[in-house]
């Protein structure tokens, strides 16, 4: 990157990415918590839709709609989870390890 008078430009101390964010009191490990805890809480909500799914499905026994809404319910979460992995991993929040590569 160049300045105004065309040389180089280098980032100081006060200026990096990790030195304003540890201003405001948000630092990588921070964010890196608050996406494995909302990964975990949408993943903890789509197993509870299952097995309502699954209870109302015995219970019911397709008298009503409850099994329907359950179900659709735990589609939305899980496509909701999966543009949420891949948003964080086009922002960079998530660090995919590359596993099998």
């Amino acid at each position: 990157m160049l300045t105004a008078a065309g040389g180089p430009c280098t980032l100081q101390a006060s200026q990096a990415p990790e030195a304003g964010a540890a201003a405001v009191g948000t630092t990588g490990r921070e964010r890196l918590m608050a996406s494995k805890i909302l990964i975990v809480a949408a993943l903890v909500a789509i197993l509870y839709n299952l097995g309502a799914g699954l209870f109302y499905m015995m219970v019911d026994k397709g008298s009503t709609a409850r099994t329907v809404h359950a179900l659709t319910w735990r589609i939305g979460l899980s496509v909701g989870l999966i543009l949420i992995v891949m948003l964080g991993i086009w922002m960079g929040w998530i660090q995919p390890h590359g596993l099998g590569r």
